[in-house]
């Protein structure tokens, strides 16, 4: 081969190279630019008042579906979850809400890179606070009395799949505006016994009252469902194997994801609940992968996003390990019912 036929092959792969790297950029640019638009066939969106003080019963939600509406605040009724919705103008990536006080945890867009900030919403949307969030936001949840806020990001990596990541859970208490932004700072009791260690992660708050709430605390490699006393600041084990709890309305049970036994590295968790009298673990219906914190719809209800089309759909499934799942609403997320 000469040297004149290797470099025409060499500007010929630059060039290809060149063509598909800039087709890959179009192609990025031309998607984004889609979900400005309206999909043919998606949700009815319109424009109006969203309130967290609902006088009937609604369904508020992180709006997925493409067009100019997306990410924001949307609501329909909870009868009619594939009905018209009505779009708010306010975008959280993360959302929760209970007795007129909602958490939303926003990204801030900059020139080279995004930041992202947590805001206390009141009934009707306005800010009443704002705190800086230390990363990429992943849960956030509510007290039933609206009194108290949690939310946690990832300080480095985007997924619990792994082991290679850090988060940051914080609580703020929405009357006083006192702030704990690091719940590592509280004591562990694991097993009875003091414990501290330099590896420990804590995520996913479901609060039971003004004082008492359910987390994750992840050390050694092990995950175990935490209780937590916001006065005393302490956390101390309850049970293994438990990530990103939710309460039940009734305070008995827990919805948990579980690292099941045989499970994919890259898909490990199945939906389950745990009976916090017994101790007692039963499985749902579902089982496909589930990386969220479920939410309860009522006491025998849970509710729950699944990867899907436009971002993520909700799905439902009975909590008691009958029936089967079933899709709930199509392009949504971080769901909360009021009323």
């Amino acid at each position: 081969m000469t040297r004149t036929t290797r470099l025409l092959i060499l500007l010929i792969a630059v060039l290809l190279l060149g063509g598909i790297g800039t087709g890959a950029v179009l192609y990025s640019a031309d998607r984004s630019g889609e979900r400005g638009v309206e999909q043919q066939g998606g949700p009815a969106v319109r424009v109006g008042s969203v309130s967290l003080r609902s006088t009937g019963r609604q369904l508020v939600f992180r709006n997925m579906a493409w067009g100019p509406h997306r990410d924001e605040l949307a609501t329909v009724p909870a009868d009619q979850p594939d009905g018209e919705r009505t779009a708010s103008g306010v975008r959280c990536l993360r959302f929760h809400a209970a007795e007129g006080t909602g958490v939303c945890v926003q990204a801030v867009h900059g020139a080279l890179e995004d930041s992202y900030r947590t805001v206390i919403l009141d009934a009707g949307l306005h800010e009443l606070r704002a705190f800086p969030a230390a990363g990429i936001p992943t849960r956030a949840r509510v007290s039933p009395s609206g009194h108290l806020a949690s939310w946690t990001v990832f300080v480095s990596g985007d997924s619990y799949a792994g082991t290679d990541f850090s988060t940051r859970t914080a609580i703020v208490d929405t009357r006083t505006w006192v702030l704990q932004d690091n719940l590592e700072t509280y004591a562990v009791i694991k097993d009875g016994h003091p414990f501290q260690s330099h590896d420990t992660n804590i995520w996913g708050v479901t609060f039971a009252d003004d004082s008492r709430f359910y987390a994750t605390l992840a050390t050694g490699g092990h995950t175990y469902l935490v209780q937590g006393d916001v006065t005393a600041r302490t956390l101390t084990t309850l049970h293994q194997n438990v990530e990103c709890p939710s309460l039940s309305p009734d305070g008995t049970r827990i919805a948990y994801k579980k690292r099941a036994p045989g499970a994919p590295a890259d898909a490990p968790w199945r939906l389950y609940v745990l009976d916090l009298a017994t101790m007692t673990e039963t499985a749902t219906a579902e089982q496909r992968n589930i990386d969220d914190q479920a939410l309860w719809a009522d006491d025998a209800t849970l509710v729950y996003a699944i990867p899907g089309d436009f971002g993520a759909d909700l799905w439902t499934t009975p909590a008691d390990g009958t029936g089967g799942p079933r899709r709930l609403v199509t392009s949504a997320l971080a769901p909360a019912y009021l009323g």
